[in-house]
């Protein structure tokens, strides 16, 4: 028998995921990248050889929250000096070396477009080298990381499609750690969700700082959508975050005939006041986004809209507030996201005059109960209504499993065909505050 005390246990990597869905996504490529350098994932940071923050700089203190969370690693890489710690995503973008001058305990830093260097920044890591690389390389990141694995997947994937954003709202950072603009070609989205089916995923939701502005398809991103219909085994698709300028008649007349693009759409909106949308950037006006929305509706009349929202943005007065909540009433949202602007350090708004905080807390919380309340209804609208479930894991009780409906609603079902992987018809009995209950209807 052979003698197996030779081979070289496998280092352990813990990745720690702030912030939005294309993280996530970047997560599970870092972690494919570093697996040729003998990383396996744990889920446990006291276990890992290396440990890595992969942030988001969208919202106030991010960086703060970053350096605290490393200061809590402190006692850890004393206690083990050969842990490796790394900052990645858009803090590391926007910090670079601050964060090693601030944190001599890091080992690496890398920005969001570079992570495909990570096996390198490794092993100068493993020879006690530290790197900083926040490049935006010519070279296409997803031409140098590797094959995506083979092990089964669960049902739900994400995929990134496009990077970087050209539209430079005035709160935003994205395109100052992002970059401009990038699609990936057709034909490796295409492959990628190929091999991704082929592991047992019945959903993809394809993703982007500007999804829609996404033009590596001759169709655009509608385009795309119906080459990944094709797919066999790929049931659903779905695609965030759009913005309301890169809706097109493609993409629009996608939504109203390929039965595989989910009747889901988020679609920010930030503010229904024309004045505070100029002093944003956003190049729309609350007008031009309520006729969108018609033509995205008359498409397909099911369709579920959700949205963002930014209140207290540097010079919104009381009227401005009021239009948004007139926009709000006048669309009927399914769910949304509503934040109190937060100051964003190079950002153009971050040198403007802030709302009083009682003032935009006041607004925000109007905002929120109104939002709260279309959700709800929108959500007890569903009782009695069939709705096809796509099963993803068990719920809290025996029993239970937790699927998404075609809305993204996430509904708990009991039966025993109702398994991970399988869609089901299901008809809803009741409706929780952020969850809906229904009947397995398929025998």
């Amino acid at each position: 028998m052979a003698d197996d005390s030779t081979k070289t246990a496998p280092k352990k990597l813990f990745i720690k995921t702030y912030g939005c869905q294309m993280n996530v996504y970047d997560s599970e490529r870092m972690a494919e990248a570093l697996s040729a350098e003998g990383y396996v994932t744990t889920e446990n940071a006291d276990e890992a050889d290396m440990v890595l923050l992969n942030t988001c700089h969208i919202r106030e203190k991010a960086a703060e929250k970053v350096y605290s969370d490393l200061g809590r690693l402190r006692p850890l890489k004393e206690a083990r000096p050969g842990l490796k710690i790394g900052v990645a995503g858009c803090v590391a973008q926007a910090e670079g070396e601050e964060i090693l001058n601030r944190m001599p305990l890091v080992d690496l830093v890398v920005g969001p477009q570079s992570y495909h260097r990570l096996p390198d920044m490794a092993r100068a890591a493993a020879e006690g080298r530290k790197t900083v690389d926040t490049d935006f390389p010519a070279e296409d990141k997803f031409d140098h990381l590797p094959a995506r694995e083979k092990p089964a997947r669960g049902p739900s994937a994400f995929l990134t499609v496009q990077e970087g954003c050209d539209k430079f709202c005035a709160f935003c950072v994205v395109p100052y750690t992002r970059g401009v603009e990038v699609s990936r070609p057709a034909e490796r989205i295409l492959s990628e969700a190929r091999g991704l089916v082929d592991r047992g995923v019945r959903e993809l939701t394809l993703l982007g700082q500007n999804v829609n502005a996404y033009h590596g398809h001759p169709g655009g991103l509608g385009g795309l959508v119906r080459d990944l219909a094709a797919i066999e085994g790929l049931a659903r698709i779905r695609y965030t975050t759009s913005h309301p300028n890169d809706m097109d008649d493609g993409l629009i007349a996608a939504h109203g005939d390929e039965p595989k693009l989910m009747p889901y759409l988020h679609l920010p909106v930030q503010s229904g006041s024309d004045r505070i949308l100029k002093a944003m950037n956003r190049k729309h006006t609350a007008e031009a986004y309520l006729r969108l929305v018609e033509r995205i509706r008359a498409a397909r009349p099911d369709i579920l809209l959700t949205s963002d929202f930014i209140v207290g943005f540097p010079g919104e007065t009381e009227a401005d507030f009021q239009a948004t909540m007139d926009l709000v009433r006048s669309v009927g949202f399914g769910a949304a996201f509503s934040f109190k602007y937060s100051a964003r350090p190079g950002t153009p708004a971050a040198e403007r005059a802030a709302v009083p905080g009682a003032e935009a807390d006041d607004r925000l919380q109007r905002l929120q109960a109104l939002l709260t309340e279309q959700q709800r209804a929108t959500q007890q609208a569903m009782v009695g209504r069939e709705v096809s479930v796509l099963i993803e894991k068990p719920g809290r009780m025996a029993g239970q499993m937790v699927g998404k409906s075609d809305y993204l609603h996430a509904v708990h079902v009991t039966h025993p065909k109702a398994k991970p992987g399988v869609i089901g018809r299901v008809r809803i009995s009741a409706s929780g505050p952020n969850s809906l209950a229904g009947i397995w209807l398929d025998s």
